[in-house]
């Protein structure tokens, strides 16, 4: 490798943390956007003097500061990117409830933690997947299927005493057909990508982002503007969330997204649903005859009786006043959802080192750049040390965000906030992948509402990337 320029690697791996800065905050907008120009900017950059290495800090840097960043619109707007998109609901929730500050500081502890966590991984999974690699490859169907059994086992619905034998079985069979049915336009969406056409072109555009940004993003703004939700007055940014709980997120997130990262085909998103096995409270489900029969919604009742009741914005949820746990669990899987991306940014450099596969965008532009064979154990050991910077300016950023947007947002009226961001949502579906991008985003956003009326938890809608997955590795 050629010889190396200390203040040079400071500034690539800055200029990746500010390039994650902003693709993290604007919904839409990835790192492989970034990872694809760099490529094609590299051998100009080449000619300038600067060596392929630094180009690729950038890559990595910016894909790690991505991680850190992107749970703030996932927070503040309810707009989604492919990893974040089971965040939403939680991460609206503790919004909705004053800690959208604390949710943020959470998810950057927790893919700080990740950091940690994954470096202590490194050399065990490196040597188990290296021999064990094909055997997983092959039966992969059968463990996404079992993770797909497992999710709809322990569906439980709502808890209505003296329940009769269909009743007991009826939110299975409710999260069987949300399951199916997303899965079902996951198939049809995928199998017609090549129908996007983007107006503006930022790389490859893809359906995951009208679908995930339908079923999880502006599905939730929709609710949100039927119950009459406002931003309170006050945000808090202090952890109240125990040590045990936030080390058992930090360590499923970081587990979950460092077994996939070397998968084919597997995303973050299937690495969350992982992680969400651990976390016990069913908080993106509700529960409201149980625990608040006084509330009821969504619809004009549920919201006339939640102004009564002055529950103003958890007219969908069970009240955290009775029911503490919930909020806890909320937490604890924001923890773990952003050590989940972290850790798969970090084991999808490691996976191409061992086995030499590229599984995203950020590692195929790092694969094009440099080669796997240019990967010496200096240079191994630099990009770490890329990774640990770009991770500690990551986390300063992202808490200082957190603390301030809720400021700007509490100025705003909730509800031309919420119809704003639909709006904004809309457009970027429609710039970024066409009119039939925004044909699916139109038949996402009802379906996304569904687990709110079943009473399922909306986890379940991601069969709209497991059902095709698991087909794929089936064959078909």
């Amino acid at each position: 490798m050629p010889e190396i320029s200390f203040a040079l690697l400071f500034i690539a791996v800055f200029g990746g943390y500010l390039l994650g800065i902003f693709s993290g905050l604007l919904p839409g907008v990835h790192t492989n956007n970034f990872a694809l120009a760099l490529v094609a900017f590299a051998p100009f950059l080449a000619d300038k003097g600067i060596p392929p290495f630094y180009i690729v800090v950038i890559v990595l840097s910016n894909a790690i500061s991505h991680t850190f960043h992107d749970i703030i619109p996932s927070v503040f707007l309810g707009a989604p990117d492919g990893d974040t998109a089971l965040a939403v609901l939680p991460g609206h929730r503790l919004l909705l409830e004053g800690a959208g500050a604390e949710a943020v500081r959470l998810s950057a502890l927790g893919s700080a933690g990740s950091v940690a966590a994954s470096l202590l991984f490194v050399l065990p999974l490196s040597l188990f997947f290296k021999a064990a690699y094909p055997f997983l490859e092959e039966y992969m169907a059968w463990v996404l299927l079992s993770v797909v059994f497992i999710m709809l086992a322990g569906e439980k619905g709502e808890q209505v005493p003296e329940q009769g034998l269909f009743a007991k079985y009826r939110y299975k069979i409710s999260a069987l057909f949300l399951f199916l049915i997303t899965g079902f336009l996951g198939l049809f969406a995928f199998a017609r990508e090549g129908l996007l056409s983007p107006v503006i072109n930022f790389g490859t555009a893809t359906v995951l982002l009208p679908l995930l940004s339908g079923l999880f993003g502006s599905s939730q703004l929709v609710i949100s503007l039927f119950t009459g939700s406002e931003i309170p007055e006050e945000s808090t940014s202090g952890l109240k969330l125990s040590q045990k709980r936030i080390m058992r997120g930090i360590f499923t997130g970081s587990a979950a997204g460092s077994l996939v990262a070397w998968l084919p085909g597997v995303s973050s998103s299937i690495a969350a649903l992982l992680a969400r096995l651990f976390v016990k409270e069913d908080f993106d489900r509700k529960d409201l005859e149980r625990k608040n029969p006084g509330l009821e919604g969504p619809g004009p009742e549920g919201v006339k009786k939640a102004a009564e009741t002055g529950k103003s914005g958890t007219s969908l949820f069970r009240d955290p006043e009775a029911d503490p746990e919930l909020l806890e669990s909320s937490k604890e899987f924001i923890v773990s959802v952003s050590g989940v991306n972290t850790s798969n940014a970090i084991f999808g450099l490691v996976a191409f080192l061992v086995i030499g596969k590229t599984r995203s965008g950020a590692m195929a532009a790092v694969s094009e750049i440099l080669g796997v064979g240019a990967f010496d154990l200096p240079t191994v050991l630099l990009c770490f040390f890329a990774v640990l910077l770009a991770s500690l300016f990551s986390y300063f950023s992202t808490v200082y965000i957190g603390n301030n947007a809720h400021r700007v947002l509490r100025k705003l009226d909730y509800s031309k906030l919420c119809a704003g961001v639909l709006f904004g949502l809309a457009v970027m579906v429609l710039l970024f992948t066409g009119p039939f991008g925004f044909f699916l985003f139109l038949i996402s956003t009802p379906i996304g509402m569904l687990p709110s009326f079943m009473k399922v938890r909306k986890s379940h809608a991601m069969g709209v990337i497991l059902l095709p997955v698991i087909l794929y590795f089936l064959g078909y």
